[in-house]
């Protein structure tokens, strides 16, 4: 289907993404590739290398094209990038559509946003491009908007909730992605704590010292570190349901 809109005049990789073609300047032979193979091979080159890989020159060498030749398939790097964020991504999560189950609903698209970023931890490295505007990313945004309309918020208030959880889901993702590949000594090590505990008490840190005592204190975020976040935004959404249904309620008796 063609929209009459020249794929140049579109931000790096929308048309692609839609299954557009797109147009990259480049003459030569016929392509060996396609682009869902190019994209495919960069998602590989980034599970196994993370972000930093995604260059154009490594992406030709894995496809064994010359650095000219990857051009073909996209106009750039900042093009494959968008690309890659969609493959990366997939597809949304199927929701509750009950407007009762709202909060599970939340709480299912929030985790499937950590679990993606489990799969493929360089998403959380990916440059903020804006909006959604591809295939993937925007059936995200609104399967999450239906949530939160479907509860009662409307569509500005919820895609400012669907961004609060976006942000929530990506820095722990982030965060439990960095802790794990950093591979510190734990501060539950008997080491760490022999050394520190009497340092804490001795300069004024007797509640991090109790934490200590009673592995409270931990550099790792577990599932129940996640759920206690989630539950405290989600209570701070419905908080705002309850506001606007007083609201309604006394438009209504008035």
């Amino acid at each position: 289907m063609s929209t009459g809109v020249d794929p140049l005049e579109l931000p790096p990789g929308v048309a692609l993404a839609w299954g557009l073609p797109g147009k990259t300047g480049r003459l030569g032979r016929t392509p060996s590739r396609s682009v869902e193979q190019v994209v495919e091979a960069a998602v590989d080159l980034a599970d196994a290398d993370g972000f930093a890989a995604l260059s154009m020159p490594k992406l030709a060498k894995k496809l064994g094209l010359t650095a000219n030749a990857i051009y073909r398939y996209v106009r750039s790097r900042d093009e494959l990038l968008v690309l890659v964020a969609e493959a990366g991504w997939g597809p949304a999560p199927d929701l509750e559509s009950d407007a009762g189950r709202w909060r599970t609903a939340a709480t299912a698209w929030t985790q499937a946003m950590i679990d993606r970023c489990d799969v493929h931890p360089w998403l959380v490295d990916l440059p903020a491009r804006g909006a959604p505007l591809t295939p993937n990313l925007l059936r995200w945004t609104e399967v999450i908007l239906q949530t939160f309309t479907g509860a009662g918020l409307d569509p500005k208030e919820a895609i400012q909730c669907a961004l609060l959880l976006d942000l929530y889901a990506r820095r722990i993702a982030g965060v439990r992605r960095d802790l794990r590949q950093n591979g510190a000594d734990s501060v539950q090590s008997t080491a760490v704590q022999e050394f520190l505990l009497p340092l804490l008490h001795e300069h004024g840190y007797p509640i991090v010292a109790s934490l200590m005592v009673g592995s409270d204190y931990s550099d790792v975020i577990d599932d129940s570190d996640v759920t206690f976040g989630l539950t405290r935004i989600l209570d701070g959404i419905d908080g705002l349901l309850e506001g606007n249904r007083r609201h309604h309620s006394a438009e209504s008796a008035d």
